[in-house]
């Protein structure tokens, strides 16, 4: 199975690209695709949507698996990372890619069996789950990577078979 991992924003959006087996992953690529900060809102919301649709066509993944958005604070910077997390979906439906969304809290528990890990040990064991010699830069890729590990361990659980609607467990 080809997963796209992705973790949205509108000035950075990584994503990375593993193959999993059901025992084992491999990466298959990796990134960021960024917009200018003086760019019209728009334009930056077009670069995203033109660049992930170039990404999709290159990488054929099987399903996407993003990040769902959860913010305490600041209404405006969650309100835009929302436009371009949709622009995200709406690439995904065009290719007819399905989508699975995560928590933050799922994600670290898939991939550090504890779901208060902090971040340097959430990129810790991607770096090691991935056999990569240095953790991904930018932190948006490592976390995109960390996205896609997240569906190849829920997507063999009971839970990933129930979120799939699969009723013979």
């Amino acid at each position: 199975m080809r997963i796209f991992g992705i973790d949205p924003g509108y000035a950075i959006v990584g994503y990375g690209v593993i193959e999993y087996n059901g025992i084992n992953f491999s990466v298959v690529g990796y990134g960021a695709v960024t917009t200018n900060a003086g760019e019209e809102f728009s334009s930056r919301l077009d670069c995203i949507y033109n660049d992930l649709t170039t990404l999709f066509r290159k990488y054929k993944p099987d399903c996407v698996s993003i990040e769902k958005l959860f913010f305490n604070t600041n209404t405006t910077t969650a309100i835009d990372v929302a436009q371009a997390r949709g622009v995200i979906l709406l690439a995904a439906k065009h290719f007819d890619i399905p989508v699975f969304e995560y928590t933050p809290l799922q994600v670290k528990q898939a991939i550090t069996g504890y779901g208060r890990a902090e971040k340097r040990q959430v990129m810790e064991m991607v770096k090691s789950f991935l056999s990569l010699s240095k953790i991904p830069k930018p932190d948006d890729t490592a976390d995109a990577l960390a996205l896609a590990i997240c569906h190849g361990h829920s997507s063999g659980s009971i839970y990933g078979k129930l979120s799939k609607g699969d009723t013979k467990i």
